[in-house]
């Protein structure tokens, strides 16, 4: 009784680490312009270093709400936090929603 309990834990553990968690899913992944920033310190907002990684998110988060949602946003107009909140409404709006009504949170400013 105990070899059965015992294969049936190796088989468990054999079949179930063949899977990878969906958080690593290629699809959805930062590009490598983004993720070269990962895990870098900046010293402030007007750090060069900051304003590069910004314009690259804001510039990748826009074009992925076009090819998603289809709605053309400026990234110069949002900061790349911004972006991120947006997209992350319209994953979750009805579908009788229009997306302006998400669009009035977010102020336009422009930004470098």
């Amino acid at each position: 009784m105990k070899l059965i309990w015992i294969v049936l834990t190796i088989a468990t553990v054999l079949v179930a680490s063949g899977y990878a968690p969906p958080a690593y899913s290629n699809r959805d992944g930062f590009p490598p312009q983004v993720l070269f920033y990962a895990g870098k310190s900046y010293k402030g907002v007007e750090d060069p270093e900051y304003i590069s990684y910004d314009l690259s998110l804001r510039d990748y988060l826009a074009r992925r709400i076009i090819e998603r949602f289809g709605v053309a946003l400026d990234p110069k107009t949002y900061s790349g936090f911004d972006l991120l909140e947006i997209k992350s409404l319209f994953k979750c709006k009805k579908s009788g929603e229009p997306f302006e009504i998400f669009l009035k949170m977010f102020p336009k400013r422009p930004q470098r």
